[in-house]
């Protein structure tokens, strides 16, 4: 047996050597005292199997130990410490944590429907999501919510948990929300309701032919918002198509599926998983893609994993697309959910899965590797800024139909390498962004400046004609002071035409959403410039 095999032995079975020692002391304390005690004896004659014994041990502990504890609490890190081991995706979630982990991939939840947040200890929305109960009572962005049920909220050190505790529950319920509106208080009756997670973020035209879509996660809606976003942008013109996956750290599996085969043809292989206990399964296009003559670009980074790494793989195998950024996360593991009985859930990892080329693009993990460092690692090497640092050892070389080489064991290496966008960088950039002032500064003078910018009728009229004056910039600069953030004059210099850009998308996002933040932020997006390249040469040909 090798040492990785004796280390994961012992790590498995650390929990029960704990408890085990435990039960050890408890014995010998109660053997030597006084000479006369006799020692316990805690298991079972009738059963020798590790589970009896660990279901024993923390029963004895629970009902002997010298202080209370929390059983379940035990039972809950025995669980922990033995998949831990197994690989970084193998996990267990706890009831209370199931909720937070499941929502977002369910695609709604259940509440009143308003984005929002905590300023000068009160609560301000941000927005009324669309098709929520909130928007269609009239509750808007820049509304303060002052009292939940005749209780106030406002000036009490509420939190954010706070907030989502009084706002969210079942669907049908009913809420008595106090608004704050042109100082004016406004009492609102809410009956909660089913809210929509949007998983695609944005959808615009870059220009008169180019589509821009962005996909955060792939949830059980995704496929389904994406087919509305692409028909809506067909409608206005477009002709090829640029996918952003940039930080998308996967989701379920048929949604990656559905959406590649979109752009494929019949019968094409889009992905494939094999386990020690489940049988190789393939995932074929089902039928012609609506797109699948569509010239297409995908955008990744080292935020994109899982389902982002199946699209990417597969439209990379078939030669279909472009792949543009950088190396992406690495993350080629299938996990089962299993539900136990108390709403708590264990996921874990079930197959692998590969591109159509038969690579598995997981990289590595256990032993001396540091999982959780990756990305620290690659930046020391240089990756970030060059794709020269990237190495793949020819056993992990693979060749598409079309002849192109590419490698699996770490993540999808794009076509088109794009370095990290330094321009403008600085150490007073950071700084304001790491405290969250620009979009503190950006909601603040939206929310001041509301009905002027109303007038500009939409994101796309404000981003032609709205400036940053410079009274404008020097009023950031001296409320970053006042929050803390020292001015910095080669700082303020390197990076004022970045601050200049972020403040204005920050403006828009408060007043029209990820639309109108994301169609300023695209001036400033090296990645996605190289991506618009890429795709009209292509339709060109």
């Amino acid at each position: 047996m090798n040492h990785n095999q004796d280390r994961s032995k012992l790590i498995i079975y650390y929990p029960i050597f704990l408890a085990g020692m435990l039960v050890l002391g408890i014995y010998l304390g109660t053997y030597f005292s006084n000479g006369a005690s006799q020692p316990t004896t805690i298991f079972s004659t009738r059963s020798n199997s590790n589970a009896d014994k660990i279901t024993q041990i923390i029963n004895y502990i629970d009902r002997e130990y010298v202080d209370t504890v929390a059983k379940n609490n035990l039972i809950d890190k025995a669980i922990g410490a033995i998949l831990e081991d197994l690989d970084p995706h193998s996990y267990y979630i706890s009831a209370e944590e199931l909720m937070a982990y499941t929502e977002p991939l369910e695609g709604n939840f259940e509440g009143i429907g308003v984005e929002f947040l905590i300023q000068d200890d009160t609560v301000h929305v941000v927005s009324a999501i669309e098709g929520g109960p909130s928007e269609a009572l009239g509750i808007r962005a820049g509304d303060k919510i002052v009292a939940v049920d005749s209780s106030s909220i406002a000036g009490t050190g509420i939190t954010n948990d706070q907030v989502i505790g009084l706002l969210k529950g079942p669907g049908g319920t009913q809420v008595e929300v106090d608004i704050l509106r042109n100082k004016k208080v406004i009492p609102f009756e809410i009956t909660r309701g089913t809210i929509p997670i949007n998983s695609v973020v944005t959808s615009q035209m870059l220009d008169g032919t180019t589509g821009y879509i962005k996909i955060s996660r792939f949830a059980r809606t995704t496929y389904d918002e994406f087919i509305e976003h692409m028909a809506e942008l067909t409608n206005e013109g477009m002709k090829e198509i640029i996918i952003d996956l940039r930080g998308n750290g996967g989701g379920y599996l048929n949604a990656a599926v559905q959406i590649s085969e979109e752009f494929l043809q019949k019968n094409q292989l889009i992905v494939y998983t094999e386990g020690k206990s489940s049988p190789k399964k393939d995932y074929y296009a089902m039928k012609r893609g609506t797109y699948a003559e569509m010239p297409l670009a995908i955008l990744i980074n080292q935020g994109s994993a899982s389902a982002s790494e199946i699209v990417a793989g597969a439209i990379q195998d078939n030669d279909r697309g472009t792949i543009i950024g950088r190396r992406s996360f690495g993350k080629g593991l299938v996990q089962e959910q299993l539900s136990l009985p108390d709403e708590s859930a264990l996921r874990l990892t079930v197959a692998r899965y590969y591109t159509p080329t038969g690579r598995s693009i997981q990289k590595p993990y256990g032993g001396d590797v540091d999982y959780g460092a990756d990305y620290d690692i690659r930046m020391a090497h240089g990756e970030m800024m060059s794709a020269d640092s990237i190495h793949f050892p020819d056993s992990l070389k693979y060749t598409t139909p079309g002849g192109r080489i590419v490698y699996g064991g770490g993540g999808i290496m794009p076509d088109i390498f794009v370095s990290m966008d330094t321009v403008g960088a600085s150490h007073y950039l950071s700084m304001v962004s790491y405290k969250g002032l620009l979009n503190q500064f950006g909601f603040d003078y939206a929310d001041d400046h509301r009905s002027e910018l109303g007038e500009y009728g939409s994101y796309r009229d404000f981003r032609r004609e709205f400036q940053i004056s410079d009274q404008l910039f020097n009023d950031f600069v001296a409320y970053a002071e006042s929050e803390g953030v020292e001015k910095d004059k080669y700082g303020i210099k390197v990076s004022e035409e970045v601050l200049k850009l972020r403040i204005k998308a920050y403006i828009a996002r408060n007043i029209w959403g990820n639309d109108g933040y994301y169609s300023i932020m695209v001036d400033d997006d090296k990645d996605l410039r190289e991506a618009q390249i890429a795709v009209s040469s292509t339709a060109s040909l």
